[in-house]
């Protein structure tokens, strides 16, 4: 028999929105069930552009918003070849903690929206990708309740930004998922996994 190929399922959301606690949650309950999982995320800490982002995100290096933008897709190409389409031929299912679609989110505050989508061509579509959909005050207090400092791209005007942006692009793509996500998050990974009975077997 040919080996099933993988499944490639990926959580956004502007920060504070709970994306990276449903990727978690996810990976666990599919372990539960016997799946092989790789759970990852994007930008990677592993490769020269990952690293040239945090630069620039700490104001270590200065970079335009266009070559900023060009790190991202330099680092999800890397990600891609070295990581997530192995794992996918190995019949495993990737769950990233965000890909492309955050691009176009964050990067159209500063860069336009057509040019993003174009410099992420040709990368793959994933099987289903879950937006988690949060205001931006609720995004700002879930952040401060960390404890952390508030980044650039924290601020309730941007964040309402990059929400609206994220709500665009689901419109431009299959297989994407508006979730609601100031619920319980038990409720939320409920319906993820209610949106994800007819493709994982």
């Amino acid at each position: 028999m040919e080996k099933k190929k993988g499944k490639f399922i990926v959580f956004e959301g502007p920060d504070g929105s709970g994306q990276s606690t449903q990727s978690q949650l996810l990976k666990n309950y599919l372990e539960s069930k016997n799946y092989q999982v790789v759970l990852t995320k994007q930008p990677t800490k592993e490769s020269e552009a990952s690293k040239k982002i945090s630069d620039i995100l700490n104001h270590r290096i200065t970079a335009t918003p266009e070559e900023f933008q060009q790190l991202f897709v330099d680092d999800r190409k890397e990600h891609l070849e070295k990581l997530i389409l192995p794992s996918l031929n190995e019949g495993k299912v990737v769950v990233s903690d965000r890909y492309f679609f955050s691009s176009l989110a964050f990067g159209s505050l500063n860069c336009d929206l057509e040019w993003l989508i174009g410099i992420n061509k040709g990368f793959p579509i994933p099987d289903k990708t879950f937006i988690l959909d949060v205001s931006p005050e609720v995004c700002v207090e879930r952040i401060m309740s960390r404890g952390l400092p508030v980044q650039f791209f924290e601020t309730k005007e941007k964040l309402g930004k990059v929400m609206e942006n994220y709500r665009k692009a689901a419109t431009r793509f299959p297989g994407v998922h508006l979730v609601s996500g100031e619920r319980p998050i038990d409720v939320i990974h409920q319906e993820i996994l209610s949106k994800l009975e007819n493709i994982l077997i």
